[in-house]
């Protein structure tokens, strides 16, 4: 299992973490999801078949890039 955490400078507030969450949450493998909104930051653990690039390109789509 991987971890890591992103900062994701687009977030403003818990409920743009609860929108990330919601998203990654719905990839096969994506295990667990945390964010902190005075961070900025987001956690993601996950396992095959998701991968890093993966997580990646699902926040650029939802418009949170993550830096």
């Amino acid at each position: 299992m991987e971890k890591q955490t992103f900062i994701v400078p687009n977030i403003s507030c818990g409920h743009c973490v609860m929108s990330i969450k919601g998203e990654l949450n719905e990839i096969d493998g994506v295990k667990s999801v945390e964010g902190d909104p005075d961070s900025k930051s987001i956690t993601v653990e996950w396992e095959s078949p998701t991968s890093l690039d993966t997580i990646k390109e699902k926040l650029q789509e939802i418009n949170y890039p993550a830096d």
